[in-house]
Order: C-alpha cells, then sequence, then structure tokens
C-alpha cells in the first residue's frame, strides 16, 4: 500500500494535447471578439437613440394628439410628427405652445387678413368664402371676438376642424397665435399604423 501511494505522488500531472490548447485559445479568442462586437453594438445603438432623440427635439417633433378638435382630420391618441418651419399657408396644421401646453389647429388667416363667420359657421377672408372639405360640420362655435376680425401683424388666426366644440382664435381666451409660439407643421401621421400617411 505504501509503494503504490508514493507512486502515485511521483506520476506527473498530464498536460493538455496541443489541439485541446488550440481549442481553449480559440474559443478565448471567440469570446473576446464577441465581447468587442457586443460593446460597439451597443455603444453604436445608444449614439443612434440618443441622435434620434436630439433629432426628434429639434426638427421633428412627435405629438400625441389629445381631445377631439381636430376631428376628423386628427383623432385623440393618434401620433403626429411636426415638422418646424418659419412661414405658415393657410390650411396648415400647427402645433402651438398655450399655457404649458401643445395644442393643434389649422391655419385660417394670416397677418393682416380680415376673418368674418357667419352664425351658420361658413368662414370668410378677405370677402371670400374658405373652401373647407376638412371640416364635417359648420358651427360658429364658441365666439367672442368682434367680427369682421383682422389678424394683427405675426399673428395667425386659427380654428379647430371640429367647429361645434373647438375652442380656438374665435374666443378671447386664446386669440391669435403669436409667430414665435408655433413649434411647426404638422405633416406626418404615423400611428395608428392602418392611418399613417400625411396630414392636409
Amino acid at each position: 500500500m505504501a509503494a503504490d501511494s508514493k507512486n502515485e505522488v511521483l506520476k506527473k500531472p498530464e498536460l493538455p494535447d496541443v489541439q485541446t490548447l488550440e481549442r481553449v485559445v480559440k474559443k478565448h479568442h471567440e469570446r473576446r471578439e464577441y465581447l468587442r462586437i457586443l460593446r460597439s453594438t451597443v455603444a453604436s445603438l445608444l449614439v443612434v437613440a440618443a441622435a434620434a432623440v436630439i433629432i426628434s427635439m429639434l426638427f421633428l417633433p412627435v405629438l400625441r394628439v389629445t381631445g377631439t378638435s381636430m376631428t376628423p382630420t386628427l383623432h385623440d391618441d393618434e401620433l403626429v410628427v411636426c415638422r418646424k418651419r418659419g412661414s405658415f399657408q393657410k390650411g396648415d396644421i400647427v402645433a402651438f405652445y398655450y399655457n404649458n401646453k401643445i395644442l393643434l389647429k389649422r391655419v385660417i388667416a394670416t397677418a393682416g387678413d380680415v376673418v368674418d363667420i357667419k352664425e351658420d359657421g361658413t368662414v370668410i377672408v378677405n370677402g371670400k368664402t374658405l373652401n373647407e372639405p376638412y371640416v364635417d360640420g359648420k358651427a360658429l362655435g364658441e365666439c367672442d371676438i368682434e367680427l369682421p376680425y383682422q389678424v394683427p401683424d405675426e399673428r395667425i388666426f386659427v380654428m379647430g376642424d371640429h367647429r361645434s366644440t373647438s375652442v380656438d382664435s374665435r374666443t378671447k381666451r386664446i386669440g391669435c397665435i403669436a409667430e414665435e409660439a408655433v413649434l411647426g407643421k404638422v405633416s406626418l401621421r404615423i400611428y395608428p399604423f392602418k392611418r399613417i400617411g400625411t396630414v392636409d
């Protein structure tokens, strides 16, 4: 028994063969390469995400529609993209700041224009009746301004497409919107997916 134990102690440990070592080294290199690629991919995704957030905030803000003042054009909980721009035309849907909120309305008239609204809701700008295919039903709605009304300099006159419920430039509470308060023009609907497309 003593001799066998001595032989076991003196026996050299078996060294791995060359193929086993090559496999271990290859596996180690593959793991290091995988971690390098993973780190690079995560870093790239973070950069892309940060760029997307910056672009979204500075150039193409994404807004959620709340309420029904713009139906049937825009509906509650839809997501739209707003394109920043300095000048606006009649018919554009714009997003603007009002009391720490962002509202969406349609441009009806710009600086210097004279707006008149009849009892039946017909809108007349500079003596011409507006063609408004985006309006479901005409209505005078909430209106406490003196008509006809001339739009002041550097202001725009806006109204919601749902004329009977929209609170807009027809009221002294909101009035005409300063151009500097306008965030931009609503140009694209991105949700729900079945209604994705440009906004007119």
